[in-house]
C-alpha cells in the first residue's frame, strides 16, 4: 500500500491506497476520510456536520473526542473509531486523543505525551516505516522537569499562601490541563473551579474520569464563599494578568496566580503572562521525549509538524534520520493550494 503526504487547505493530507485522508482539518476538505486527533479547537472544524455533501467525508475519531467536541460547539456525525486498514492509538495528550495508524506503514501522531499524568496514560508508540510527528516543543531547550517536582513546588506555594491567608488560582488550559490540575490538587479546601472548567470537568466525569466535585466560581461569588482574608484554591483557565477575571481576583481577593504550561521553560513567559509563578507542566512531549519517540518507532522517514518543526527536523537530520518538515516556515501563511508535485520537494515521494 503506497502513501503520499502533502499539505492542503490548512491541514496535512495523506494519500493511502485509494483513500484520501485529511488529518485535523480546520476547514472543510474534500476527501474520503477526515481524522480528528482530539478536541482542542485548533484541531477541529466548526460546523463540520453541516458542510456540503460534496465535501463531507467519513469521520475517524474517538468517542471521547466526539463528545468533548460536541460540548465545545463542534458537533460531529457518523463517527468511526475503526475502519479497515486504520487503527486509532492513544497519544496521552488529553482524554480521547488518538493518533492514526495506517497498516504498519504510516503513523500520524496528532499531539502526544509519553508521560503518565494522574489519570492520563502515556502514548503508545507503534513501529512504522513513516512517522508524521508533532514537534510543539522541538528545540533542545524544552526539557521538562519531573511531574513530581512540579506537584511538590505547587503544594509548597499553596501551603505558604495558606499560612498567610492568601487564595491561589491554579491556571491551565480549560480542556486537558485544568482536569489534571483538578485531579492533582483537589485535596485542598476550600476548592472551587471556574465555570468554563466545570463544563469540561463534567464532560470528563460523564466519560468515566473521577474528579472532585467543587462549587463553580459564579455560584461561589453569589453565595459569598470567596474571601480576601481566608485562603482557598480555584482551578481557572490560563489567562493574562490584564484579563478582567484575573484583575478582579487580584483586586478583590489578593489572589496569587500560578500558571502551568510547557512554555514556562522560557524565563520570559512568567513576566509576559503577568503570573506570580509559572511552572513547566505540559500535555506534549518535550524535546528528549520526541527523540525517544522517533527512535522507538523505527521509522525510516520522519515528517515533522507544528511548533519547531524545522528545528526538530534539523536535529533529526544531524542524528542521521531522513527527516523533513511538512510545511516550511511561512508556507502555510501564503495559502498554498494543494499541489502534490511542487508544494515541497521533500514530500514528492511515495513510500
Amino acid at each position: 500500500m503506497s502513501s503520499l503526504v502533502t499539505f492542503a487547505n490548512s491541514c496535512i493530507v495523506i494519500y493511502s491506497g485509494n483513500n484520501k485522508i485529511s488529518v485535523d482539518p480546520t476547514k472543510p476538505v474534500s476527501s474520503d476520510f477526515a481524522f480528528f486527533s482530539h478536541a482542542h479547537i485548533d484541531h477541529l472544524c466548526r460546523n463540520y456536520s453541516r458542510t456540503p455533501l460534496t465535501i463531507r467525508n467519513k469521520i475517524l475519531t474517538s468517542k471521547e473526542t466526539s463528545l468533548i467536541a460536541h460540548a465545545r460547539g463542534f458537533p460531529m456525525s457518523e463517527i468511526n473509531e475503526e475502519y479497515d486498514g486504520f487503527q486509532l492509538l492513544d497519544t496521552g495528550h488529553i482524554l480521547g486523543s488518538k493518533g492514526l495508524l495506517i497498516g504498519d506503514k504510516l503513523y500520524y501522531t496528532g499531539d502526544i505525551s509519553t508521560r503518565k499524568r494522574a489519570f492520563m496514560k502515556s502514548a503508545r508508540i507503534p513501529e512504522v516505516q513513516t512517522l508524521i510527528i508533532e514537534t510543539t516543543f522541538g528545540r533542545p531547550h524544552y526539557v521538562f522537569p519531573d511531574l513530581t517536582d512540579v506537584i511538590h513546588k505547587t503544594n509548597k506555594i499553596i501551603s505558604e499562601m495558606y499560612d498567610q491567608g492568601i487564595p491561589v488560582l491554579l491556571m491551565g488550559y480549560p480542556l486537558g490541563k485544568a482536569q489534571l490540575l483538578t485531579a492533582l490538587f483537589g485535596h485542598w479546601e476550600p476548592f472551587y473551579i471556574h465555570d468554563s472548567v466545570y463544563k469540561m470537568n463534567s464532560t470528563y466525569k460523564k466519560l468515566g474520569v473521577v474528579l472532585k466535585d467543587a462549587t463553580i466560581y459564579s455560584e461561589a461569588e453569589k453565595q459569598g464563599l470567596l474571601s480576601r482574608t481566608k485562603p482557598w484554591v480555584m482551578i481557572a483557565p490560563l489567562m493574562h494578568s490584564r484579563s478582567t477575571f484575573v484583575k478582579l481576583m487580584k483586586q478583590k481577593y489578593n489572589a496569587v496566580c500560578v500558571g502551568f504550561s510547557g512554555w514556562a521553560m522560557d524565563k520570559r513567559y512568567r513576566i509576559m503572562m503577568g503570573l506570580d509563578h509559572a511552572l513547566a507542566m505540559s500535555d506534549h512531549c518535550d524535546y528528549m521525549e520526541l527523540l525517544e519517540f522517533v527512535k522507538a518507532s523505527g521509522a525510516k522517514k520522519i515528517y515533522t509538524f507544528h511548533g519547531f518543526s524545522e528545528d526538530f527536523a534539523d536535529s533529526l537530520q544531524k542524528l542521521g534520520f531522513d527527516a523533513a518538515p511538512v510545511v516550511r516556515r511561512g508556507l502555510a501563511k501564503k495559502g498554498a493550494r494543494e499541489n502534490k508535485t511542487s508544494l515541497h520537494p521533500s514530500l514528492d515521494a511515495y513510500f
